[in-house]
Order: structure tokens, then C-alpha cells, then sequence
């Protein structure tokens, strides 16, 4: 396969068909919350763009991003590879070991300059010169600037790349630390989660191929993706909004499917999509197996613990909150609606004046 083809002759020369390649940007649409008229558009740009060279480093991490992104099923892990990208170094997944591999890094640095993806997942060591991890005699900071400084855009795959993660948990022994703390001239994606859902892996490297560098929020995360908080599309919201919690793993409420908010769930303060695109090709998430979210995709979610332990808001004033803010909502509605009808009437007199005025004119 020409590693100079665009994305739709990759799809032609591997038989892929025209139906079948829109029904993966119709996924991809849906995927980024955006309209269908948007397919089309989709469709058009990934026709055109050429395969891009991608590097994956990994780091300090435990290979669950790298097995994350083999169950993607939008786009599939082959389709990926084959068709949208040209995955030309990953310890996990590439055939090849050794000088071999190095010297296909060094041959997209130097042939891709400014043109491949890097992708990186795992903390990297930087204490006592960065010992604690090594790959071909170099350390993982040396490696990771190296190849950085060649890079278009750089994704950080999984909360140790976009923010230390557990590695960087105290002690921190290994001085671990996100790869924006080293690189600071490139442009980084941060796609957290231990690990991350997928199809948003997959997700951002089309959202980055069609639309370029996608809006990020205030900790470098696609607002596609982790522009909402777990809590906020979380099916179980109605039963914390009306103050209804599960106070132990076996109880009834946690039977009928109560909130887990007093069992330490964290998603009122958690921003990604498991609510949405959950995991395992869409079959369950966390909260929905009857577990608490730990709120991974968020910085230091290891040191902040207290995993089965309520947050500090006050659970006993939920429902009352609640009642409340459902009573402004109603209000507000009955203003809103009051107006309406006030202007509405108001439109009808006028338009019932202005009749009467033409038929004065008129005799």
C-alpha cells in the first residue's frame, strides 16, 4: 500500500465500498455530535487527505490505551490502520523489534517532518535523569523530544500521558510527568481516561484529519468528546435529582437503580463521553454495571481518592436543591410563557387594528 494515498484510494484499493464508507462517517457525525448534513462534508475531506505517517511511544503505562484502541469499533482497529492512518511504530502492535523498529522512527522523522501524528501514552520518568525507563539505550524524555520536535500535532493518549496518572501518584518515585510538561512548542490533544473510551481514540484522529485541530477545553481536551460531565448525561440523574441514593452495593435502592452518589461517585465532576459512548461497542459503562465512577479522566484522580466515599457537597440537600431549581425552571417557564401569550395577543390586537384601518380606508 503507497504510503502517499489518500484516504479514499486506501479505501478503493481495499475494496471498501462507497456505502460502506459512509456509514462510517455517518458513525464518525455521530460520534462528534454533529448534524447529518455534516456527512457529506466528512466524507469529502477524508476522500482527499492523505494517509498519515503515525507514531505511537509508549511510556510509563500498562498497555491498557494500546488494548482500548484494538476494541474501537468506530472505525475498527484494521480500518484505522489500513485505510486512515499508516501506524508505522507502536511497541504493542508493530511486527518488527529491535534496530528494525528504531530505524523506522527515525526514517518518518526524517521523511514525514512536520506531517505525522504523534501519539504517546504513558507518564514520563524525569527524576535521577530518567533511569526508571528506557527504550534502545535512550531514555523516554530524550526519545519523546526527538520525536516531538518533528511532529505536527502530538495526541496524549490516556491520563499518564495527559497528566502523570497513576505513575505520577505520591510518591511519585519515578518523577513521572505528562508530556506537556516537556513539549511546549507543539500542539497536544490530551485524551484522558485509565484507560480511554475507544472510539474516541479513533474519533480524535478523524476529528483531526477532517477539521484539523479540534476546540479544546481548559485542560486540552476535545469539548466533542469531554465537553459534558458523566453526571449530566448519566441515565441515573432523575434519581439524584429527586434525592434517591444507593447507601451500599446490595441495598434496594441499589436494586431499583438509584444514584451512586453516596457510594463515591464522582461523575458530577468528571467530563467524558462513558455515559454516551460507553464501552465494549456500546454495551455498558461503570455506573451502569453498578460501580461509582472514579473520575480517571480527570488530573490526580488517584491522589484525590475517597473512591467510595461521597463527595463533599452535602447529599442530604440534593432533593431539596433539586426542588427548588426544578421550581425556578418552572417559573422561569411561566414568565417566559406569560410573555409569549402577552406578545402574542398583543400581535393579534395590532394585526386586528390594522384590518379595521383598511376597511375604513377602503369605504
Amino acid at each position: 500500500m503507497k504510503k502517499d494515498q489518500t484516504i479514499g484510494e486506501a479505501l478503493r484499493e481495499n475494496g471498501i465500498s462507497r456505502r460502506s464508507f459512509l456509514k462510517f462517517c455517518a458513525a464518525t457525525a455521530s460520534l462528534m455530535a454533529l448534524p447529518p448534513s455534516m456527512i457529506p462534508v466528512i466524507a469529502a475531506t477524508l476522500e482527499k487527505t492523505h494517509r498519515p505517517s503515525v507514531v505511537w511511544l509508549s511510556f510509563q503505562e500498562c498497555t491498557g490505551c494500546a488494548e482500548s484502541l484494538t476494541r474501537s469499533d468506530s472505525s475498527t482497529l484494521e480500518d484505522l490502520i489500513f485505510n486512515v492512518i499508516s501506524l508505522d511504530y507502536q511497541h504493542t502492535l508493530q511486527a518488527c523489534a529491535g534496530h528494525f523498529a528504531e530505524h523506522i522512527r527515525e526514517e518518518v522523522i526524517e521523511k514525514e517532518d512536520g506531517k505525522f501524528i504523534l501519539i504517546v501514552d504513558g507518564s514520563i520518568p524525569v527524576k535521577d535523569g530518567g533511569v526508571y525507563s528506557t527504550i534502545a539505550g535512550m531514555t523516554n524524555e530524550q526519545i519523546l523530544k526527538e520525536t516531538a520536535k518533528h511532529a505536527a500535532a502530538i495526541v496524549s493518549v490516556g491520563t499518564c500521558a495527559a497528566y502523570g496518572g497513576i505513575p505520577k501518584a505520591d510518591p511519585n518515585p519515578t518523577g513521572a510527568v505528562p508530556v506537556s510538561d516537556l513539549v511546549k512548542d507543539k500542539p497536544i490533544i490530551n485524551v484522558p481516561g485509565c484507560p480511554p473510551i475507544p472510539n474516541i481514540i479513533t474519533g480524535v484522529l478523524v476529528q483531526y484529519l477532517t477539521f484539523g485541530l479540534p476546540e479544546l477545553d481548559h485542560l486540552g481536551r476535545p469539548m466533542a468528546f469531554y465537553g459534558q460531565s458523566i453526571h449530566d448525561r448519566c441515565y441515573r440523574r432523575p434519581f439524584y435529582n429527586k434525592g434517591l441514593f444507593a447507601d451500599s452495593f446490595d441495598d434496594e435502592g441499589a436494586k431499583k437503580g438509584w444514584c451512586l452518589y453516596k457510594l463515591g461517585c464522582k461523575g458530577p465532576t468528571t467530563y467524558n463521553a462513558c455515559a454516551t459512548e460507553k464501552w465494549n461497542f456500546g454495551t455498558s459503562f461503570p455506573i451502569q454495571s453498578g460501580h461509582p465512577c472514579l473520575g480517571c479522566s480527570e488530573p490526580d484522580f488517584w491522589d484525590a481518592g475517597s473512591f467510595y466515599s461521597a463527595q463533599s457537597t452535602p447529599t442530604g440537600k440534593i432533593a431539596e436543591t433539586a426542588v427548588y431549581a426544578t421550581g425556578a425552571g418552572l417559573l422561569a417557564g411561566a414568565v417566559i410563557g406569560s410573555v409569549h401569550h402577552a406578545r402574542k395577543k398583543s400581535a393579534e390586537k395590532h394585526h386586528q387594528q390594522v384590518s379595521i384601518d383598511d376597511l375604513k380606508k377602503e369605504s
